[in-house]
């Protein structure tokens, strides 16, 4: 499977209603050197959108604001969920365990430093 056969998915909970939609997924890299070296960490779940964040998932990131706000608004509630979380996928959707977490999508703001 490919991230593109994954974004836009269906994301239903353990008693079978909608979530939201998966609309990117997280990844943890271990070793910056080493190719291959990403370990998948989670799926982010918009209840309103199917669409990225564009970017704007990142914490201190406001410009340009009318930008900002649509996009915060659009996927206002949205949430990680972890790997070990996701019950199964199917061709149209992704589902979830009983007593998964929800937590905190936003990502560290890292500004360019133009190297």
């Amino acid at each position: 499977m490919i991230l593109s056969d994954l974004l836009g998915k269906d994301v239903i909970d353990d008693d079978g209603s909608q979530a939201g939609h998966l609309v990117d997924v997280r990844f943890a890299v271990d070793n910056p050197e080493a190719v291959g070296s990403a370990t998948l960490v989670g799926f982010v779940v918009s209840p309103y959108s199917r669409t990225s964040y564009l970017g704007f998932e990142r914490s201190g990131v406001s410009q340009p604001w009318l930008l900002s706000a649509l996009l915060g608004w659009r996927h206002r509630d949205s949430f990680l969920v972890l790997w070990r979380d996701v019950r199964m996928i199917t061709e149209s959707s992704v589902h979830l365990r009983g007593g998964f977490e929800k937590y905190d999508p936003r990502l560290p703001h890292r500004g360019y430093d133009g190297a």
